[in-house]
């Protein structure tokens, strides 16, 4: 079930993440059950949900509301597992492409720790 699906879209873009990050998203799937949920700690009362097919930015001061959400990877038969993967990226906010980059770093460094303490 998605998390966004019934939450208006403020703007939708073409969006691209790391071959690095997706494969520790896919590696982290199969050891934590899903969804997999940790704060963003630069930005207080922001949590990261990873789903099954979706990654969620959301505020969890206000019931989870979405901010941020990359959706729609297009890894049908991704044979490359060094090249990016293209994506739709949802912004729920006006301000949300602030916090664009800083969510992925912080996503890439708790998925490395989780993996790595195991």
């Amino acid at each position: 079930m998605s998390r966004v699906r019934d939450v208006p879209v403020y703007a939708q873009r073409e969006d691209e993440v790391t071959a690095r990050l997706y494969n520790l998203w896919r590696r982290a799937k199969l050891h934590f059950p899903c969804p997999i949920r940790f704060p963003l700690p630069d930005y207080p009362g922001m949590v990261m949900i990873l789903e099954e097919r979706e990654w969620v930015c959301a505020n969890e001061r206000q019931n989870d509301l979405p901010v941020l959400a990359w959706v729609e990877f297009e890894d049908r038969g991704r044979d490359a597992l060094h090249k990016p993967v293209r994506c739709k990226l949802n912004h729920y906010h006006f301000a949300a492409s602030k916090m664009r980059a800083r969510t992925l770093e912080l996503m890439e460094e708790t998925l490395d720790r989780y993996l790595h303490d195991g």
